[in-house]
Formats: structure tokens, sequence, C-alpha cells
């Protein structure tokens, strides 16, 4: 991968998305104005926005996986998924309400999340690998959202934007690793009581252990090392949803349970 902007050019582009985040103000694609940009592009630009996040007093509470579906990739025309940090301030329980007008454009998916148990680094980490280094799994709830204007990302704008992250909400039940097999748990996806989508682990990567290593050893040459107790999402199982005031999602998990979030009214 090679980057088409400067380190000025990429630390300016992520004090636009910090503004946009203060205000609430989403900004023009970045790939409107440089169609060239691309992946590196994108992680230059949230290498900056991330250390201007953890200055603040920030902290990182684990990663979030995006494209992990063949559709999604295909979409955005790439054949490998995306990441960006999660932070504590936004790690929310079951049953969690949030305010709708805390995001931008949000939507919301269901994923399967992952606890590590010990430190997992790359470069050769394998999916069992990332098994032995997990405590479980937990059902979990993701709100994407963009600071970029009606979604109209391209891949160096989700990835500049730390993936398009909001927040997530994680159920305090933990199913063992040992216990269950990531890639056969299915879910049924409910918005105000009515079944929106369902979905199984397969859908990320064919495994959500496999998402985990390559994050494992994607960010190795940053000289990163997933640490033990980091919260893994491993990718959404279906089509983003739409979220409105008042709505309230609930995502059934075989095995994990279930996990809901209320959006409060206006």
């Amino acid at each position: 991968m090679s980057a088409h902007l400067t380190d000025e050019q990429a630390r300016a582009h992520a004090a636009a998305l910090l503004q946009a985040r203060d205000t609430g103000v989403p900004i023009p694609p970045f790939t409107d104005a440089q169609p060239e940009l691309g992946m590196a592009d994108g992680y230059a630009i949230q290498a900056h926005l991330t250390r201007a996040l953890l200055e603040r007093g920030e902290t990182i509470a684990g990663y979030k996986l995006g494209l992990t579906s063949r559709p999604m990739q295909e979409l955005l025309g790439v054949d490998s998924p995306d990441f960006g940090p999660v932070f504590a301030s936004t790690v929310y329980s079951d049953g969690a309400v949030l305010p709708v007008d805390a995001f931008i454009a949000p939507r919301m998916e269901a994923e399967i999340a992952v606890v590590l148990d010990s430190d997992l680094s790359g470069p050769d980490c394998t999916p069992l690998d990332a098994r032995r280094a997990s405590a479980g799994l937990v059902a979990s709830l993701e709100i994407v959202d963009s600071r970029i204007a009606d979604w109209k990302i391209k891949l160096a704008d989700t990835v500049a934007d730390l993936a398009s992250n909001g927040a997530i909400a994680i159920s305090s039940t933990m199913v063992p690793i040992v216990d269950v097999d990531p890639r056969l748990i299915g879910m049924v996806f409910t918005k105000n009581g009515e079944m929106v989508a369902t979905g199984a682990g397969a859908a990320a990567m064919g495994d959500p252990m496999a998402t985990v290593a390559w994050l494992a050893n994607t960010v190795a040459p940053l000289g990163v090392t997933l640490p033990a107790g980091s919260i893994i999402m491993t990718g959404a199982l279906h089509a983003m949803v739409p979220v409105a005031p008042g709505d309230v999602f609930r995502a059934e998990f075989d095995r994990l349970g279930p996990i809901t979030i209320r959006m409060a009214s206006e």
C-alpha cells in the first residue's frame, strides 16, 4: 500500500474529522476532491485522528472490524476488511439508552464480539491462535456512524473515519470460547419487535476468529499487540439498519443470548 497524502495533508484531514465529531456537522468525502486516495491514505489519517483523541484522554478498549462480508467488500471494491479503534467512552452495556443526537447518521449492526484473555500479536497469527488467546464470545450491537456527509464513502473515507465507528453495546454474559464454534452461531435481529435481518457467525470472513487473526497480523507492522481484555468487534452479520429516535433494537444469538439497545425519543 502506498499513500498519496503527505503527512501534513493527512493531519489536516484528521483535524477536519475531529471537528466533525465535535460539532456534529459532517464533511464532504475526501475522495471527492482526491479520488486517487486509497487504504494507506485512510490509515494515515486514522492514525492522526486516533492520536488526537488519545491526547484528549480517550482510551482504547478494543477494535472494530468492518468490510468483513463479501457483499460489503464488493461494494467498495476491496478484498480485505478494515479496522478502527473502539474507545472506552463508547462502550455500553445491554439495555443502554442512547441519544440519537449523539450521532450524525447512525445505523445499527449486530455482531459477535470476542474478548481476549491474553495478548495476541502477529505477524503469523492464525485463527487457532486467536481462539487460544480468547476468553469467550459476547452478543453485541454496534452503532456505526459517518462523519462523511450522507454516507457517501469510499474506502479511504471510511478507514480515515475510524472505520465509521460510533458506539457499541455488549452483553454481560460471556460464553467460553471452548464451548462454542463461532461460525455456527445464528442470530435474529429485530427493530421495534419486527424481524429485519438474520445472520450467522460465518458471515464474518467465514469465521469470526479469522477476523481476529487478520487484525493481529495487520497491526503487527505498526508495533501493536492486541492486549488481554480487548473487545474485538468481528464485523456485521447483516446489512446496516437505519436508526430513528425511539427505536428499540434487539439481537438474539444462539448460545450467546440477547442484547438490546434503545434510542432515546427526542
